[in-house]
């Protein structure tokens, strides 16, 4: 069965509404991925699938753009130059002088591996073919970015794992306990007795910090499934009522809609790594 081709909208409003509508249409898109298999007893989804392929295009694009790396670049690998140099360009101010080069090889696989899953949506037989079942169309292909899973695991290797590589590598411990928990008043300015009675404030502005950095992954990871997920169905259903034409203007906006969450997504990455140790880079420059 064929279904026609859908693009995603930068909104959670149409993910929850979705979720929460009765009765489901058919025209539906599953809010969860769709299992096709099993491996050694681990369930296979149609995210899943896509997401390997997807991944290794991506390798393969840029080992074929590059080639073998020469002085004077040739046109393929000036475009991989050029994408590097822009991501070093806009995060720089955000990591600091001194992080950029330990970080440029995250933020640009972050932003190139999200930008490519939210266009992936976009290619022939993706979100396409697929059945009918229980209610929602059931994809043999699906954006892995429209699977929670997906963009969960990426707000945790992005919020969690590397932000604590490398702000206990680079800051060190110290500092980060200094700035989460630390007085961030001047002794001087506001007087021995107040600037002790501060502490206590501090701490508890400390603990509200601890928790803002727990819940970065859900954030990170809602944002950007809601707004794949909900052009899925938006798509999905503008089809369903006129399969050309009228589509048309969504697949540029998915155009756009993808390169913005993919900017943003990296964008959030660096400033919660900025934020701990990008501290005294005017200092050391002077």
């Amino acid at each position: 069965m064929i279904a026609g081709k859908r693009i995603s909208l930068c909104s959670l409003i149409a993910v929850f509404s979705t979720l929460l509508a009765t009765p489901v249409s058919a025209e539906t898109v599953s809010p969860t991925a769709y299992k096709i298999g099993e491996l050694f007893g681990l369930p296979i989804t149609n995210a899943m699938v896509t997401g390997w392929v997807i991944s290794l295009l991506i390798i393969l694009l840029i080992r074929v753009l590059i080639k073998k790396p020469q002085l004077v670049p040739h046109r393929g690998q000036a475009v991989v130059e050029n994408l590097v140099s822009s991501i070093r360009d806009i995060m720089e101010p955000i990591v600091g002088k001194k992080m950029i080069g330990p970080t440029s090889p995250l933020l640009l696989a972050i932003f190139t591996f999200v930008l490519m899953h939210n266009w992936s949506g976009l290619l022939p037989g993706v979100g396409t073919f697929g059945t009918f079942d229980h209610g929602h169309f059931e994809y043999w292909f699906r954006p892995a970015n429209s699977d929670f899973n997906t963009t969960f695991a990426l707000g945790v290797i992005a919020a969690v794992a590397a932000w604590a590589f490398f702000v206990l590598r680079y800051a060190g411990p110290g500092l980060l306990i200094k700035d989460l928990f630390g007085n961030k008043a001047s002794r001087e300015d506001v007087g021995t007795p107040l600037w002790i009675l501060l502490f206590p404030l501090f701490f508890m502005v400390g603990l509200i910090e601890v928790l803002s950095i727990a819940v970065r992954p859900f954030s990170l990871a809602f944002r950007l499934y809601g707004n794949v997920f909900g052009g899925e169905n938006l798509l999905t259903n503008m089809s369903a009522l006129v399969a050309w034409i009228v589509p048309t203007p969504f697949y540029f906006l998915e155009m756009l809609i993808g390169l913005v969450q993919a900017l943003v997504f990296t964008l959030l990455t660096a400033v919660y790594i900025g934020l701990i140790c990008n501290h005294g880079d005017d200092e050391h420059a002077h």
